[in-house]
């Protein structure tokens, strides 16, 4: 966090090692699939499913499958600062250097750094060896929130001997895939320690914890007809337990509750989080929680071909990329013909216009460009060095793209119809709601042909609407170069959607690629 935030904070992660993972659930997580995940021509005989799970990490590392560790990062980020703390994590473990904003930085070429913002924005780079000041960046930025719903500020209420959770829609979610789902909460929340001081700490309670139930059809006879249209402020309310006056006794049982504490959130609830924590519950002092669905990540379809999960949008762009700029350059030598720098960007609050401290709309991924350039000039007084930087550098905007949906084909603009399967979708708007040029597509479409990737396009229906990304945002913020694009997937925005397996693997060859070959691509092309 910036300086001017609670001086006292002390920000820590309790997975942030490798040792302290629930590896029990994330063998629970894989148990969903017991063929290997890398082809979607894996044998299909039961008999043998006792065997074909110890190999398929074996063959999807041989294959170079990151299948595997994309479906436990999704387990494991709940809510995007689940997500920062386990790229966190990944980029210590792959040997990258922990920066902090509120210091002096001392950077070299070769060198491989990255800092944080509210534990929910990121910022990653590895600088080449070559470095000159005044070259370029490689960028790839993704988000790491997605539509859910957060609990209100004031969460207890009680409805008809039910102990209910008052909660706020967070983006565009398709909130009634929302209902009948098993529930829990996780975010983070400030604790108070023995010394007088707050920590930041993350929790997750992985069991089923709350419910929002539809109505009976026998109450609502002409819901198949007229449609489910519930009120967002009176229907979407979960449940979390029954007997209101029984719970709330029980917990003061347990433990002392303030009076204030047991005004804003329910006392069952507080108590339940102070377990997860481990402290009493008078010493949480603030807390960020989401509503989140418990079902595991996993691999389905008949073929193993599918990824069914949340928050596939945007997380699987945002492990993509960050997992092919570590790979870029995990061996000796790997940066040492490389003048440009390697960069990821992944930014909070995309799904609601990207206007706060962690969002692409704060100057965070530019701010720490100028503060590269100036730590490599060695002191060193250039003419405009950001300036000329920025000029030389190019974005990629990985945000999901629209697959084509078999019952739904008159929705997709005719000739421009995204498949699963079929690698990265290249996102076209005249408008801009798409930050993607002729001369970008162009540029990003050559690392494809080189490397034998394949590459489709996508424009939106003249009479239909365009979404947007964070690639406009960041393209306009200071000129740089952008293209946008994402794997094709369906469901967006539900509760649980749907991705190609082989478009994981794609787009982060893709990446990967990127890093490696755009700078001999670029120079090639002369654009005044």
């Amino acid at each position: 966090m910036t300086r001017h935030h609670f001086g006292l904070f002390k920000f820590h992660h309790s997975s942030l090692t490798s040792s302290s993972l629930n590896n029990l659930s994330r063998l629970r997580f894989r148990q969903f699939t017991t063929t290997t995940f890398c082809s979607t021509s894996a044998h299909n005989d039961m008999s043998s499913t006792t065997t074909t799970t110890t190999t398929a990490n074996t063959t999807c590392a041989n294959n170079g499958s990151i299948l595997d560790d994309m479906i436990d990062y999704l387990n494991e980020s709940w809510t995007p600062f689940h997500a920062t703390a386990e790229a966190k994590r990944q980029l210590i473990s792959s040997g990258f250097q922990l920066l902090n904003e509120n210091d002096e930085w001392n950077l070299k070429p070769g060198g491989r750094y990255f800092f944080t913002r509210n534990m929910s924005c990121l910022v990653a780079f590895a600088v080449g060896e070559k470095y000159s000041v005044g070259n370029g960046f490689h960028i790839i930025a993704a988000h790491t929130d997605s539509p859910c719903l957060k609990l209100k500020p004031k969460s207890a209420s009680t409805k008809s001997g039910y102990l209910m959770v008052n909660v706020q829609t967070y983006g565009g979610g398709l909130w009634h895939t929302w209902f009948d789902r098993d529930l829990s909460v996780a975010g983070r929340v400030i604790v108070k320690d023995n010394d007088g001081n707050f920590q930041h700490k993350l929790v997750k309670v992985k069991r089923p914890l709350l419910r929002v139930p539809t109505l009976a059809i026998h109450l609502d006879r002409t819901v198949n007809t007229d449609g489910f249209k519930p009120n967002l402020e009176t229907h979407l309310i979960p449940l979390l337990a029954t007997k209101p006056e029984e719970a709330a006794e029980d917990s003061k049982n347990k433990k002392n509750t303030s009076a204030s504490s047991k005004a804003v959130h329910h006392p069952l609830l507080l108590q339940i989080l102070a377990d997860e924590l481990k402290c009493d519950v008078d010493d949480m002092v603030s807390m960020e929680l989401n509503i989140c669905d418990t079902q595991p990540s996993c691999i389905g379809g008949a073929n193993n071909e599918f990824i069914f999960s949340g928050r596939l949008d945007n997380l699987a762009s945002s492990f993509c990329a960050l997992r092919a700029l570590t790979d870029s350059c995990a061996s000796p030598g790997d940066l040492s013909d490389d003048h440009a720098i390697r960069m990821v960007a992944l930014f909070d609050n995309e799904e609601v216009g990207s206007n706060s401290l962690q969002g692409a709309g704060a100057p965070t991924m530019f701010q720490a460009i100028k503060r590269i350039t100036g730590s490599l000039s060695n002191e060193l007084v250039g003419e405009n060095i950001y300036e000329r930087a920025i000029r030389q550098s190019f974005l990629v905007s990985a945000d999901m793209a629209h697959g084509i949906h078999p019952n739904f084909a008159d929705r997709h603009e005719e000739h421009h119809r995204p498949e699963l399967h079929k690698g990265l979708v290249i996102k076209h708007n005249a408008n801009q709601r798409y930050a993607t040029s002729g001369i970008t597509a162009f540029l990003f479409k050559e690392v494809a042909k080189i490397h034998n990737l394949p590459i489709q396009e996508f424009v939106v229906k003249n009479d239909m609407g365009c979404g947007s990304t964070i690639g406009p945002i960041l393209a306009s913020g200071v000129g740089i170069r952008t293209v946008d694009c994402g794997i094709a997937q369906l469901s967006m925005h539900s509760v649980r959607e749907v991705c190609g397996t082989e478009d994981v693997d794609i787009a982060y060859k893709h990446f990967k690629a990127f890093y490696q070959t755009f700078s001999s691509i670029d120079r090639k092309l002369v654009v005044d």
